[in-house]
């Protein structure tokens, strides 16, 4: 089963993040590597479920929020704590790669 991955917005963006460790990704329909890494990070969100909560932002959708977080490049994961930006990966990467980002950032 994959791991559970909250769909975000300008509307829900901060409301989402409150407290929790969350990661993010910024993605686009259109962009070939964000559909190659959605396996990938559901994967690290299954295996991750007890510690890290996942989100996605589409850019095309939610621009606003892409600039804010200087987002240039996608796929990019943005790891928060709380509301503070911990760590990011920008790229195609594996699921061992976001694990031990997350071990890392929380």
């Amino acid at each position: 089963m994959a791991g559970k991955i909250t769909e975000l917005d300008d509307s829900t963006f901060d409301k989402f993040l409150g407290t929790e460790n969350v990661v993010v990704d910024f993605w686009a329909e259109w962009c070939g590597p964000c559909q190659m890494m959605m396996p990938i990070v559901s994967e690290a969100a299954k295996q991750l479920k007890d510690k890290v909560k996942f989100a996605k932002v589409n850019v095309d959708e939610s621009p606003e929020l892409a600039q804010r977080f200087q987002v240039m490049s996608i796929p990019t994961l943005i790891f928060f704590k709380g509301k503070e930006q911990v760590d990011r990966i920008v790229g195609a990467v594996d699921t061992e790669e976001i694990i031990e980002a997350a071990e890392r950032a929380f």
